[in-house]
């Protein structure tokens, strides 16, 4: 496609966004496949950067239950009158969500815009009259199908702001995040938020279990065109092929990024004046490195916004896991944490040499996404180049690797009451076969470059079935200390490795 000819469908793009639903109908449909997603993508990477334009001002002045207060009516969702296995909803924007996307049908390899139509939403009492011109669409997207329930099309899947999207497993509630990309995420210059502006919506055939998504990316630095295999269940499994084109160097790319939210558990509750003894979507990292290591790394709420980095090549897996999996680990009878997802990252192809990379941000409210975990490649990707790039996620319980070791199940902290002046720490681990008997068999492996912990007390936990261990140290004067202990049995790792940044 050249130039003038890529101009010519992002105008058309542009200009169906903001047609009513009947000139939409009207469109001629075009034949569609994926490849020229990636022809646009790149052809976009070859122009400067565009901003979108924003909805009217009064849209994006609501309040969060004025918004909330325009409900899709599901009768009329896309396929909703055809024997297809999904449905989808669509989203308004406004408040949070200053731009409108393109939702386009692809029906036996023939694309149709679906066009922007008012009449979909139910307005609520509370709801002020809007703007009926200007840069007006739909904002994000909702796929529907059965899951449990026959007869009945059970939401698990959501599309919506910048290249944000979240699904479910059966039967838990929606939780952390995955995004398309991130930029720059913790700099001081601050983060770029890269935005899917198109998306391509393949018709499913009665009985069909997957659905597949395209969608097109954009920001001031790179472009992107994106696939998505959806597959509901448990774990629901989002099979995601990529390429990326940079329009400048991109010095600090997260790929495969997810985005979650920590407040408090029992190494920070002091912090909190809260009922609920934990409060969070996830509570730690877990990392399957390229060299066949287990790591797990329990998430903090810092007072200082922090980075942490796990140097690694090929790695076969990371994701944020929510182990807690109790009512009575959250006490939260409407949020339900302890049925939130975990998300796991299972790289395909050989992704070289870099780093998973988490972000810890402050937060003092469970309504913020403070946590950011993705790789991030050692080499930049400099301007001009293209990045393939595929995985998988899986959203639901933690994976089951081939490492069968022991768990971490359970990590808290707290001053040390008697004796010298520091700080006490225990970590559980889960009842398993490599760690029955006496645990004076078990070898004890703890250290840290930067104070003497000691060896601890290893002792077998009556309420987990578990070994628990309870060990000290006195901080540094820097207040930061980094820990690493893993369990042993006749030499081999009998646990997983657990990591731990101790700060004041």
């Amino acid at each position: 496609m050249n130039r003038r000819a890529f101009l010519a469908a992002a105008l058309s793009t542009t200009m169906l966004s903001t047609l009513p639903a009947r000139a939409a109908d009207r469109a001629t449909a075009q034949p569609f496949d994926h490849d020229q997603v990636i022809s646009r993508a790149r052809d976009l990477a070859a122009t400067a950067y565009t901003p979108r334009e924003e909805v009217p001002q009064d849209w994006l002045n609501l309040s969060y239950d004025q918004y909330k207060a325009h409900r899709f009516r599901t009768k009329r969702a896309i396929w909703s009158k055809t024997d297809n296995s999904y449905n989808v909803d669509l989203f308004l924007p406004g408040l949070y969500f200053r731009h409108a996307v393109q939702v386009n049908t692809v029906t036996d390899g023939m694309a149709k815009p679906f066009g922007f139509d008012m009449g979909l939403f139910d307005r609520g009492e509370i709801a002020p009259p809007l703007s009926t011109t200007g840069a007006l669409g739909y904002s994000g997207l909702r796929l529907r199908t059965e899951l449990d329930q026959p007869g009945k099309k059970t939401e698990f899947c959501v599309f919506q702001g910048a290249s944000y999207f979240r699904a479910i497993g059966l039967g838990q509630s929606y939780g952390l995040s995955a995004r398309g990309l991130a930029l720059k995420t913790g700099d001081p210059m601050g983060e770029e938020f890269p935005d899917f502006t198109e998306f391509w919506l393949e018709a499913p055939a009665p009985g069909q279990r997957s659905m597949v998504v395209h969608a097109l990316m954009d920001s001031p630095s790179v472009t992107g065109a994106y696939r998505f295999t959806i597959t509901p269940g448990l774990p629901a499994v989002m099979e995601v092929e990529a390429r990326l084109f940079a329009r400048e160097d991109l010095s600090h790319a997260g790929l495969a990024p997810l985005t979650s939210m920590f407040l408090f558990d029992r190494t920070n509750r002091n912090r909190f004046d809260d009922f609920r003894p934990n409060v969070h979507d996830s509570d730690g990292l877990l990392i399957h490195n390229g060299n066949g290591e287990l790591l797990w790394r329990p998430l903090a709420n810092p007072t200082h916004l922090q980075t942490s980095s796990f140097v690694d090549e090929n790695p076969l897996g990371f994701g944020l896991m929510q182990r807690s999996r109790r009512l009575g680990d959250f006490e939260d009878l409407e949020a339900n944490y302890h049925r939130r997802p975990s998300l796991w990252v299972e790289p395909k192809g050989d992704w070289g040499k870099g780093a998973v990379t988490l972000v810890e941000i402050p937060a003092d409210k469970e309504i913020y996404d403070n946590i950011v975990a993705y790789w991030r490649p050692r080499q930049q990707i400099a301007a001009g180049s293209e990045v393939p790039l595929s995985y998988r996620l899986s959203w639901g319980e933690e994976p089951h690797l081939e490492t069968d070791l022991a768990r971490v199940i359970d990590t808290a902290a707290g001053a040390r009451i008697f004796g010298e002046p520091g700080r006490l720490m225990t970590v559980d681990f889960e009842a398993h076969p490599l760690l029955a008997g006496d645990p004076d068999d078990i070898e004890v492996h703890l250290s840290s470059p930067h104070v003497d912990p000691g060896v601890g007390v290893l002792q077998r936990n009556p309420g987990t079935g578990g070994l628990r261990l309870a060990f000290s140290f006195v901080p540094n004067a820097e207040n930061h200390v980094e820990l690493r202990l893993q369990l042993r049995r006749a030499g081999k790792p009998a646990s997983e490795v657990w990591l731990y940044r101790w700060t004041a």
